[in-house]
């Protein structure tokens, strides 16, 4: 009989406690292998809150606060673009498209965005995912809105609902454009990206909200009437930033550079992709915080299996002594312990391998829905390999203390009786 076989009977001899200690190390490599995956999914959707945008324009800012206001409508802008010189680099011979945000209303917490109807075809996310209207339309009249998946949520709105924009954000937006009302047109199906939590309205609607409006406040004794409004001229004057796309993307920095030396007003132009991981970097903390928690979720496991493996020696002190006594060489008895503490180990990692796949595939559709988490289902990439081929060693190592020990019972002590 080989130690190998050996081994493989005296596992099957103690199923309970080995089975306990390979569910043990199990449940440490899944939680290893599933927060590893949250975090790179995590990242990767964060990376891709847009795409298939080559440049985010502004006035002169930094980049990551350009990617603030302008993607995740997080802050203002430091100032406006003139709808002039919007127009000047949007006809840019190297631009193919561009898209112009209007941001600085809320309605209950939510910010509005003023754009055109392009938006919905321009915007895309995670690749090339564009987005989809769970119900509704685009907006088509001057006071219709688009609503995102939370605000839906949130506020219980369906279509047909009519909603009332606050001027300013948070603690500012204390003025309603209450003479003006929205009606819920479209509601947007959920993107994990904060398109979800924005109500979409036209520029010109929000030209017509503020049309009898001056710093900030109503102009005293005017009041244009909703439908008044639909009579007049709703040209922008400013908007707050504009998504481009390129022809070309050789072109990109060619674009870059002539929008930030652009001689009418100081303004920005950066690369998504770039400002993004920037911007992954400023608060990347929770990423460092995941690993933390693997980490010492995986640190739980070996010290249990360790201990039960350096109590064998002493529990199994017959059985060993009895393997001695037929003729097994001390190196039999010490490849024995360690091929067990591999195996244990090995299985541990295999099971908790399958367990972190197994999860993923319930969950990913949850995670997705719920929280525009995507988690992808991909092949064990060498790292994990590696991961689960580790594991082995380490057990192989653990389970040379009590090799050793057991190596160096004298035959007479095994076999003694002890009262």
């Amino acid at each position: 009989m080989t130690v190998l076989q050996l081994a493989l009977q005296s596992l099957s001899a103690r199923l309970s406690a080995v089975f306990l200690a390979i569910l043990s190390i199990a449940v440490s490599v899944a939680l290893l292998m599933s927060v590893a995956s949250v975090r790179d999914g995590a990242r990767s959707s964060f990376a891709n809150t847009i795409s298939g945008t080559d440049m985010v324009v502004g006035a002169r800012t930094g980049g990551v606060q350009l990617m603030l206001y302008a993607v995740f409508r997080i802050g203002d802008a430091t100032n406006n673009i003139t709808w002039q010189s919007y127009q000047d680099i949007r006809a840019h011979p190297a631009v193919e498209w561009s898209v112009p945000l209007s941001l600085g209303d809320s309605h209950r917490g939510f910010r509005v965005l003023g754009t055109t109807q392009e938006y919905f075809e321009r915007y895309s996310y995670r690749g090339d995912r564009a987005l989809v209207f769970a119900s509704g339309q685009r907006f088509d009249d001057l006071y219709d809105a688009v609503i995102g998946a939370d605000v839906a949520s949130a506020l219980g709105y369906e279509i047909g609902q009519e909603i009332i924009v606050a001027h300013g954000i948070g603690a500012e937006a204390f003025r309603e454009h209450d003479d003006k009302p929205f009606i819920v047109a479209g509601v947007l199906e959920k993107t994990g990206t904060p398109v979800d939590r924005t109500v979409h309205v036209s520029l010109e609607a929000i030209e017509a909200i503020h049309i009898d409006w001056r710093q900030g406040a109503p102009v005293p004794g005017v009041q244009i009437t909703a439908e008044e409004t639909r009579q007049l001229n709703l040209q922008p004057k400013a908007i707050t930033a504009a998504l481009v796309g390129m022809k070309s993307k050789l072109a990109v920095f060619d674009y870059q550079r002539f929008v930030n030396e652009y001689p009418e007003e100081p303004l920005t132009a950066v690369l998504p992709g770039v400002a993004l991981q920037q911007l992954w970097r400023v608060i990347g903390l929770g990423e460092v915080a995941l690993a933390a928690v693997a980490v010492l979720g995986a640190a739980a496991a070996p010290p249990g299996t360790a201990t039960m493996l350096l109590a064998t020696p002493t529990a199994r002190r017959r059985e060993l002594a009895i393997l001695r006594a037929v003729g097994a060489s001390p190196a039999t008895v010490l490849g024995l312990l360690i091929i067990e503490a591999a195996a244990i180990a090995l299985a541990g990692a295999i099971l908790g391998a399958a367990l972190h796949y197994l999860g993923l595939a319930l969950a990913q559709p949850w995670l997705d829905e719920a929280f525009g988490l995507y988690l992808p289902i991909t092949a064990p990439s060498w790292n994990e390999l590696g991961l689960v081929g580790l594991i082995g060693l380490c057990g192989a190592l653990v389970g040379l203390l009590p090799a050793v020990r057991a190596y160096r019972m004298s035959l007479a002590d095994g076999i003694a009786v002890r009262n």
